[in-house]
């Protein structure tokens, strides 16, 4: 079917190109409003006139490059990677900063549901998404907990017409991928309704047919979201949303050969009701309330014990009322403030029980502007929470017009992200090897238990370490960047520093009798990630835009960079078989961070006959997964890496009879595969028929 597809696309693009020659453009095309995004301050701002680094992506991006999930156009995006984690969920690493520490809105509200750290992505379709807007660096002056490296805001659209709109598709992928959509929306003069559903599924694939089971099994998700707005008058509206996501999977596996069974389930519940009032011209509130639910199970036949199974579960709440204000000063500026509570909740399998957090937060920003010419916003937040030590938050940007066409912009801030209830709580024994993991705030009270039943062999810690709490993570990002908008140039530079402490890592509190560790978490690993980023587009005319972007980053534990520094980190030479000192040349960095990413892409649009063909290539430079020689850091003697590569995404689109969409496409056409990569298994072609009413 690929293959099909693959000379579809190009007797497409050889088609568009011969009609491209007869296309006369017109000179006097107005360009396009200035986009307007929210979560950078809370407030409708133009992107251009922001101090802090932003990304914005349209509906029309999403729907010309033919991405049906979330991980697929964010990964398009320069200085934003997509990385699995060992349950194979892919979740987004921005600016060398991993998933654990982007939060994740859906119209403005956190989503949950990390069972190891990793959001999942690919749960997220972007079938009625009208933009997606990233912030890059701390957010928890606004945001809080888990905002530490950015933020990413999902909006979706509000209906704006009193006839009856929407849309319906249908995709047909490689391994049998399908993708189904039903957007429709209406307004009926004060209220307004969206109702979208969208069914997922694949049959899977697998990168290894020499081994049993497939590298993804077969799976199928639907997501049903229905919006509705009231507008009471001019001063008072209501917005209210409901979203469901429903996934199940085959989660058989292969052990030694044989091959079990097993399934798993994910349920989603989000509601969010939202009540906005304009006062006057100076001051709006709003009064918001929003509850999730997300829950997780498997179900795996057990390797070990015959006719047996194993269940795994998770389940997590989140209840969150906020209330927010701004108010508009006479020639001085917005001032944003907001009070609200989290409660959250987890109950999961390896926890003694149902656990419960609860937090109270205030914030505040100052947005003005002093000079016609400078922009500064000014902002903090305090969270007080039941498990930790309260937290403040400050943030200070600045943007100066330097001149029409150049502007100059700078940025630092602080941000923190809250031990997570696993790292407090977690109570699990590998029952197969016979390790043991243990949460902070129970491990004193389960190795004494462990010591009770005579399990222990010795403590290697002193246990009075495990009293003072687990303190928070945190980071103080900085950015400093310049923009440059000029004719058909658009470009920017940001440059970015991350220096984060507190981070929470494993080690060894106890030895067990049969050779095996207790583990718990601890406060101790300092990293840093520096680098810079480079936009850049240009418009050669109304039918082709180029663009292109690059990411350089460095990353590095400052405790492993000063041992190597300090001649202290070994490794054995595998051709000489010499034990050698590291150089602080081959000390690679962290896990998973590749040192150059870039991207190019061509958009070539045909007005005059309802066509456009885009393609994208996408580049990433080696990357190293693990350690593999046991010094503890990734190191040039590593054999983990995988070497960089290319991959090339293209679709092409034609309208025809006004309402009907065709689209044809492939995404990683260069057929790249590697079985360490489990989320890219060579070409995928699909045929997309969209109908617009």
């Amino acid at each position: 079917m690929c293959k099909y597809l693959f000379i579809s696309v190009l007797s497409f693009i050889a088609f568009a190109k011969a009609v491209a020659q007869q296309t006369v453009i017109d000179s006097t095309a107005t360009e396009k409003l200035e986009e307007i995004v929210l979560t950078a301050t809370r407030t409708e701002r133009q992107l251009s006139s922001l101090p802090l680094p932003v990304t914005l992506i349209s509906k029309k991006n999403i729907l010309q490059s033919g991405t049906i999930r979330l991980d697929e156009i964010l990964n398009e995006q320069t200085g934003i990677i997509t990385v699995s984690d060992e349950s194979g969920f892919e979740g987004v690493q921005i600016q060398g900063i991993s998933s654990d520490y982007i939060l994740i809105l859906v119209d403005g509200v956190p989503l949950v549901g990390r069972s190891a750290g990793n959001f999942d992505l690919s749960r997220i379709t972007v079938g009625n998404i009208k933009q997606i807007e990233v912030v890059k660096g701390p957010a928890s002056s606004l945001y809080g907990s888990e905002a530490l490296g950015g933020v990413i805001n999902i909006i979706t659209e509000k209906p704006k017409t009193e006839k009856l709109n929407g849309n319906v598709s249908y995709r047909l992928g490689s391994f049998t991928q399908q993708d189904i959509n039903l957007d429709v929306k209406k307004r009926f003069d004060k209220l307004r309704i969206g109702f979208f559903a969208n069914r997922f599924s694949s049959n899977g694939y697998d990168l290894s047919p020499e081994t049993g089971g497939q590298t993804v099994n077969p799976f199928e998700n639907y997501t049903f979201n229905t919006r509705l707005y009231y507008d009471f008058n001019e001063s008072i509206s209501l917005f209210t949303s409901a979203r469901y996501y429903d996934q199940t999977q085959d989660a058989g596996f292969t052990f030694e050969d044989i091959e079990y069974k097993g399934d798993s389930n994910e349920k989603e519940w989000n509601a969010h009701a939202r009540l906005d009032h304009k006062w006057d011209e100076k001051l709006s509130t709003s009064y918001e309330f929003y509850y999730t639910n997300y829950r997780a199970n498997e179900r795996l036949e057990d390797p070990i014990e015959e006719d047996a199974f194993t269940d795994s579960d998770f389940n997590q709440t989140l209840i969150r009322p906020e209330i927010r204000a701004n108010y508009k000063l006479e020639s001085a500026g917005t001032i944003t403030a907001g009070v609200g509570y989290q409660l959250e909740s987890l109950d999961r399998t390896y926890f003694d029980e149902r656990v419960d957090f609860n937090s109270q937060y205030v914030y505040g920003q100052y947005d003005v502007n002093p000079t016609e010419k400078l922009n500064v916003i000014a902002g903090a937040r305090f969270d007080n929470h039941s498990e930790y030590s309260n937290q403040f938050s400050p943030k200070l940007a600045a943007r100066y017009q330097l001149s029409e066409s150049i502007a100059i912009k700078a940025s630092v801030g602080y941000g923190f992200k809250a031990p997570d209830f696993r790292q407090l709580y977690f109570d699990f024994t590998n029952s197969a090897v016979g390790y043991t993991v243990l949460g902070y705030n129970v491990a004193v009270d389960k190795l004494n238990d462990l010591q009770a039943q005579g399990q222990i062999l010795d403590v290697v810690v002193p246990l009075n370490e495990l009293d003072d709490p687990l303190e928070a993570e945190s980071s103080i990002g900085y950015n400093l960047g310049m923009t440059f908008k000029k004719g058909k140039w658009n470009s920017e530079l940001n440059f970015f520093r991350n220096d984060f402490k507190n981070l929470i890592d494993t080690r060894i509190i106890a030895r067990k009798n049969n050779g095996q560790n207790v583990f718990s978490y601890v406060n101790f690993d300092e990293i840093y990630t520096t680098g810079l980023e480079v936009n850049t587009s240009y418009k050669v005319s109304d039918a082709i835009k180029l663009s292109a972007g690059y990411q350089l980053l460095y990353a590095f534990d400052k405790t492993q960079e000063k041992a190597v520094e300090d001649g202290n980190v070994f490794v054995r030479d595998a051709q000489t078989n010499q034990t050698v000192a590291i150089d602080r040349s081959e000390y690679f960095g962290l896990v998973n961070r590749s040192r150059h990413n870039g991207n190019f892409k061509i958009f070539y649009d045909l007005k005059k006959y309802k066509a456009n063909v885009n393609l994208r290539l996408l580049y990433r430079s080696k990357y190293a997964q693990f350690d593999t020689n046991g010094n503890g850091l990734i190191d040039s003697y590593d054999t983990s890496f995988i070497g960089g590569y290319v991959t090339a995404n293209i679709a092409a689109n034609k309208t025809f009879y006004q309402d009907f969409n065709l689209q044809v496409g492939a995404n990683n056409l260069l057929d790249y595969t590697d079985n360490n990569i489990p989320t890219q298994p060579g070409i995928q072609g699909y045929i997309k028929l969209n109908y617009q009413f």
